[in-house]
């Protein structure tokens, strides 16, 4: 099995979606029932990530099985946090948003987060309070818990942050 990661195109949104769809059941059956509804992220998000060379895709064998925007800062929803502080607000950073993957196929997170900290050193995420299996990775792959931050929309998210030394 060969696992590729590379930038997203118009093309891939199609497959994208089923994988975000599948991402959701999961999320459902995990007991978070809040985060990505009303039709979020939808294919007007996922050609904007395109659009601003931050969408990427993880193929397996030449079939997406993942997917995840990794963009630059600054982020607005990052500007300001609340009970707590980030480990470092100085430097330029990346924030990953948006992960998702196909339920038969382990080992993404790990893949995203490989790719990810060989392009930056200082990475940001967020979470809904909700998302257990996110926060056991996060924690899991060295992220701190920094506080809370609130989307453009109001909605709350626990932030977290990781330098890799």
């Amino acid at each position: 099995m060969e696992r590729v990661v590379r930038k997203a195109n118009f093309e891939d949104i199609n497959d994208i979606m089923s994988v975000i769809n599948a991402a959701k059941e999961i999320m459902r059956h995990s007991g978070n029932l809040h985060q990505w509804d009303n039709g979020y992220p939808s294919e007007a998000v996922i050609e904007s990530d395109i659009q601003k060379n931050g969408g990427f895709v993880v193929e397996n064998d030449d079939k997406i099985v993942g997917y995840f925007a990794f963009l630059p800062s600054p982020d607005p929803t990052y500007a300001k946090i609340y009970e707590g502080e980030w480990l470092d607000d100085k430097q330029p950073y990346h924030i990953i948003h948006r992960i998702a993957s196909s339920p038969d196929v382990h080992g993404i997170f790990n893949c995203i987060m490989d790719y990810c900290f060989s392009h930056d050193a200082n990475i940001r995420i967020d979470t809904h309070r909700d998302n257990k299996i996110m926060q056991h990775n996060l924690q899991k792959h060295g992220f701190t818990y920094c506080g809370i931050i609130y989307l453009a929309s109001g909605d709350e998210r626990l932030a977290y942050q990781r330098i890799k030394q």
